[in-house]
């Protein structure tokens, strides 16, 4: 599957916003200014098209998804009924990779995807290795023993971190305890004019 290997900063710095939630300084002090030479003489009012793209694209480097992959969930969660902004959501932070990474077993989404893609988490005790797998309700995401070995993952996962109310986490296993609803994450982007951009 394609992915983004380019530089993650610039992806942060494009939208004006702590989209990869890093907390290095040099992102902190750069945030607001555009990337390549003349980024900061780029700065022009958006249409209502430039909106709807910005937002998209977004979301698109949050979780780390290609324009297939994205254009497919949305399509699909426009056939489904109910509030589509908040499915489009749920569906995105049960992706597999994002739950290991607000379980906090990596630092990153991106962290996260290596280890599911290198086989090192299970699902109810199986390896999986695709990141866009869904995790379902009572799922049990746990990191393979083989992980655990290595020190500095295990000092990060000995760590304390609060994790959001849809999730349970003891030690080093987690479960998905329902679906996430809107309410229950701040996300950095507008899903409606996500949803309008590809109603076009």
């Amino acid at each position: 599957m394609a992915r983004y290997t380019g530089p993650k900063h610039k992806l942060a710095r494009r939208e004006g916003v702590n989209i990869l939630d890093k907390t290095s300084a040099s992102l902190q002090r750069r945030l607001n200014v555009p990337p390549g030479i003349h980024g900061a003489k780029r700065k022009r009012k958006l249409s209502e098209y430039g909106h709807q793209l910005r937002e998209k694209q977004k979301l698109k480097a949050t979780y780390g998804l290609m324009e297939k992959q994205l254009n497919r969930l949305v399509k699909y969660v426009q056939k489904k009924k109910g509030d589509t902004g908040e499915m489009l959501i749920s569906f995105l932070e049960t992706r597999l990779d994002n739950i290991v990474y607000r379980l906090g077993f990596a630092k990153t989404r991106f962290q996260a995807r290596q280890f599911v893609s290198h086989g090192h988490v299970l699902v109810n005790g199986k390896k999986v290795n695709i990141p866009s797998f869904y995790v379902g309700e009572n799922d049990v995401v746990s990191i393979s023993p083989k992980l655990l070995e290595n020190v500095s993952i295990k000092k990060l996962l000995e760590e304390k971190k609060e994790v959001l109310p849809f999730l349970q986490k003891k030690a080093f296993v987690g479960k998905l305890k329902r679906m996430p609803k809107r309410e229950d994450l701040e996300v950095p982007f507008n899903t409606q004019l996500i949803i309008e951009y590809y109603s076009r």
